[in-house]
């Protein structure tokens, strides 16, 4: 599956109606929320019924597409699953009970509702609100998908216009020439990223660069009069520059991951939590500035994509213990450089790392004493074929 997107382009009526579209689905989603709150072993065919139940009752709910509205019951369906999974996991803290949205920015159609012109170049929509047709402005080419392979289209609404999403049920393969490489990676706050071979990439910091112009915006909508014209404008202005940072961040996550992903065949990352990382409340906002989980994310996509293997492991001691001999070396947080008593100096990040591309390549079932794992210390990138090969034809018996 793949995710094409477009700006939409129409007149400010055509986006007024939208956001009754987008108001219509969020009802729907919350009246199958309360169905599954008052009555038990609800199934989302239930939910479905229940849908053509709002249609009949509401005569403006029933303008939206039939399929658009079991969309917006499966947005129900699937937080509640979430929510019980969790439940039957015994997760600990707060099971995320699903909650009522009073902010829904998108409705999403299924295969009815909407139609592509010949060109593919507008988006029409045709169910009961009418909204007319919309210009598709981007880069990308639909003329290479036929429509019966478009399984949903989402129209979302951001700070700076209205956009339509395209999903698309292909796979997406990129052929490329094997490295024969084997890198493990550590993300940080000083650098971003510090791999197995001691490279280090800077840690953009995004949200601090902006916080000043930020910080003024905030002022500015602070100041304006409440439900006036002037605060609409100073919010929209706001949001802008939020999602500016935001769009940074995804397009520095994305990179990053396609070289790292492009550089080597095998990536060991840190599967760390970072959502018990930010409760250090020093740290929160560099922690989610850098968007680890963002960049891991796409980490493992890219992998999928190329064809290359992306492992991740436990972060347990990737920075007390030696690269070299294994020995636990305290440390805190604050002290940036692993000394070991067997005589290894090294960057805590980058000793990380090649703890890192140890324990995954322990873990993928590479035998690392065919080789010596000093050899791994020394070049920080493994020739990855040698190890299984090597590994491969050791004696079993």
């Amino acid at each position: 599956m793949i995710v094409l997107e477009f700006k939409l382009k129409g007149k400010p009526a055509q986006y007024r109606v939208i956001d009754e579209m987008i108001t219509t689905s969020q009802f729907i989603r919350n009246k199958a929320l309360r169905y599954w709150m008052d009555n038990q072993n609800v199934k989302l065919s239930d939910l479905y019924k229940q849908c053509a139940v709002l249609a009949k009752k509401f005569e403006w709910a029933g303008k939206l597409n039939s399929m658009a509205r079991q969309a917006s019951a499966e947005r129900a369906i699937f937080a509640i699953q979430r929510f019980l999974a969790n439940c039957k996991a015994n997760k600990p803290g707060k099971k995320g009970y699903p909650q009522f949205k009073k902010f829904t920015r998108s409705v999403e159609y299924k295969t009815s509702g909407w139609k592509l012109s010949s060109d593919k170049r507008s988006l029409t929509f045709t169910d009961g609100f009418a909204a007319g047709t919309f210009k598709l402005v981007g880069s990308r080419d639909l003329h290479f998908y036929a429509q019966e392979e478009i399984k949903r289209v989402r129209v979302i609404k951001r700070a700076d216009g209205y956009y339509t999403q395209f999903c698309i049920a292909v796979d997406r393969v990129e052929e490329v020439v094997p490295t024969g490489k084997a890198i493990g990676i550590d993300v940080g706050l000083n650098h971003f990223l510090t791999d197995s071979a001691g490279a280090t990439i800077p840690n953009p910091r995004h949200l601090r660069k902006s916080e000043k112009a930020l910080k003024r915006a905030q002022r500015q909508v602070s100041s304006k009069k409440l439900r006036s014209a002037n605060r609409k404008k100073a919010i929209n202005k706001l949001g802008r520059k939020h999602l500016k940072v935001s769009r940074q961040r995804k397009d520095f996550a994305i990179k990053t991951a396609l070289c790292v992903v492009k550089s080597s065949d095998f990536v060991a990352y840190e599967d760390l939590q970072v959502r018990n990382l930010v409760k250090n409340h020093k740290l929160a906002k560099s922690i989610s500035d850098a968007a680890w989980s963002q960049f891991t994310q796409w980490l493992q996509y890219l992998g999928k994509v190329y064809g290359k293997t992306v492992v991740a492991v436990a972060p347990q001691y990737t920075s007390q213990n030696c690269s070299t001999c294994g020995n636990t070396v305290k440390k805190s947080l604050s002290v940036r450089t692993h000394v070991c008593g067997c005589g290894t100096v090294l960057d805590r990040d980058h000793n990380a790392a090649l703890n890192i591309l140890a324990k995954a390549l322990r873990q993928a079932g590479i035998d690392l004493n065919t080789l010596g794992h000093r050899e791994i210390n020394a070049f920080g990138q493994t020739d990855l074929y040698s190890l299984m090969e090597t590994s491969a034809s050791k004696p079993t018996g």
